[in-house]
């Protein structure tokens, strides 16, 4: 098809006397090639780094933190410890639920009746967009936003769940101006779980 329109184009320009320049096709189809693989490099480089949930957290020695007495472990005593002037067991928690497809954060007073509850759909994510570490993060810096106007400033976090908004949310909770006191993981480990499915025959 593209040959038989250089050709009329040819046979126009013979008919017309037109000065004719034959266009080199080696020529125009690298530069289509190597414009594609330019934009593909751009848009890879552009992309963020993927984020399971496991990445950016680190590994601690606890025997360092042993002998170095830190007080990285709580003790019966952090329960009446003051932070920002609230003790401990009365500062307020925010519960992140994480799964593949969606986060949910919510935010509870010591008691634990929940004063806001914010996810990844409610934020304007759609689909699959709902799972991604970015809808996470943007989700914690708006339900920061809100904790703030409550006037709550330091609080304790609890992460539940396995997917990739776990590290961007409690990242996303610092953006938002609040002092993390505290990280549990409350994920659920069963002991026996239930019998797999049988393995496929090919």
């Amino acid at each position: 098809m593209y040959i038989k329109a250089i050709l009329n184009a040819v046979r126009y320009a013979k008919r017309v006397n037109l000065p004719v320049q034959m266009p080199l096709s080696s020529s125009i189809h690298t530069s289509v090639c190597s414009r594609k693989a330019e934009d593909r490099k751009e848009m890879l480089a552009s992309l963020p780094a993927k984020d399971e949930g496991t990445v950016g957290e680190k590994s601690v020695d606890i025997d360092t933190l042993i002998n170095r007495k830190s007080k990285f472990f709580p003790d019966a005593a952090i329960a009446t410890q003051l932070f920002n002037g609230m003790p401990f067991n009365e500062l307020p928690v925010c519960n992140i639920r994480v799964s593949s497809n969606n986060t949910i954060i919510s935010v509870t007073d010591y008691k634990g009746v929940p004063r806001l509850i914010r996810s990844c759909g409610i934020e304007g994510f759609k689909n699959t967009r709902k799972g991604t570490n970015i809808a996470a993060q943007a989700t914690a810096v708006s339900i920061s936003a809100k904790a703030i106007e409550l006037g709550w400033k330091t609080i304790r976090v609890k992460v539940r769940g396995l997917g990739p908004g776990r590290m961007s949310a409690i990242k996303g909770l610092q953006m938002g101006g609040l002092n993390i006191v505290s990280i549990t993981d409350n994920t659920p480990v069963s002991w026996n779980p239930p019998r797999p499915r049988k393995q496929r025959s090919l």
